[in-house]
């Protein structure tokens, strides 16, 4: 009976996140106090998640939904936190935590938006997790959020996100050096993904294959980005590995350059998010 009223006492925090970068973050800020899960693939396009009843279920059990923000999930999230009918994790809720309040947001439209320029996210670009420094300030965010979830471990969480940030700051010198090449490289992305991982390598997003986010490319809109490509000396063609790498492959073919295919999302629960960018700057070091 005393062993059954201590594990009630020590219960984990149950976290949902929606990506598996988010998930390897919530872990690492939690702890042995957490128990996460992840709601897409790391194969997983996170725009379009199939809001599966599985996933409202989940939800329906959290303590807290911790999501990218910026309308990222707006296709398929909404329903789930909606059919989950678990009031803490509803919008307004302490336990619906949207990361993009912890960061500073790139590519916010100027004027209004509308479908006809693809799919814009009106509010910025949501692509802030291919950002390790970023991430950084979403894992201070979450321990704050989590301590004040769980009280009686918030020392705990907060240092544990000390530790994250800590040891991403180990890590970011050698990074940084092994992609010192990327300072100033015209590079062309599939999709609008790179704002924020050029932010932090110093490349230059000259390009995108798609014509507009989210619509596939035309025969004419390939030509195009292959001339462009052709004068601003383009080397490398950026794709996550969720998208059809057939038009990518043809212009990084006719221009001259190397198609290099990352895979977006953290191999969560198995591997790390520091794990996860040490493979990129892997990939990355070589491709140029």
């Amino acid at each position: 009976m005393l062993l059954a009223l201590l594990n009630l006492a020590h219960a984990d925090l149950n976290v949902v996140a929606t990506l598996p970068d988010l998930a390897a973050v919530s872990q690492a800020v939690g702890g042995d106090h957490v128990k996460v899960t992840s709601m897409a693939l790391p194969t997983q396009d996170p725009h379009f998640v199939d809001a599966k009843p599985n996933l409202a279920v989940k939800l329906s059990k959290a303590d807290a939904l911790v999501h990218v923000g910026l309308e990222m999930e707006i296709g398929w999230l909404p329903t789930l936190v909606t059919g989950s009918r678990n009031k803490d994790v509803q919008s307004g809720a302490t336990g619906n935590i949207d990361c993009s309040q912890y960061v500073t947001v790139l590519d916010k439209p100027a004027g209004a938006v509308d479908r006809a320029m693809g799919d814009v996210h009106g509010q910025g670009n949501p692509h802030y997790f291919y950002d390790p420094r970023r991430m950084k300030d979403v894992a201070l965010g979450l321990a704050d959020r989590f301590g004040q979830l769980d009280p009686e471990f918030a020392e705990v969480y907060t240092a544990n996100a000390q530790a994250f940030a800590a040891d991403i700051d180990a890590h970011l010198p050698e990074w940084e050096r092994r992609l010192a090449g990327y300072q100033g490289a015209p590079v062309i992305g599939y999709h609008r993904s790179w704002s924020y991982l050029a932010d932090w390598t110093g490349f230059s997003v000259v390009g995108a294959v798609e014509p507009k986010p989210g619509i596939p490319p035309t025969p004419g809109h390939i030509a195009k980005t292959v001339n462009g490509a052709k004068e601003t000396g383009v080397q490398l063609v950026l794709i996550e590995s969720f998208y059809p790498a057939t038009s990518a492959s043809l212009v990084a073919d006719k221009a001259e350059a190397t198609l290099l295919t990352l895979t977006a999302g953290t191999d969560f629960p198995r591997q790390t998010y520091v794990a996860h960018i040490d493979a990129w700057v892997d990939s990355m070091e070589g491709a140029l």
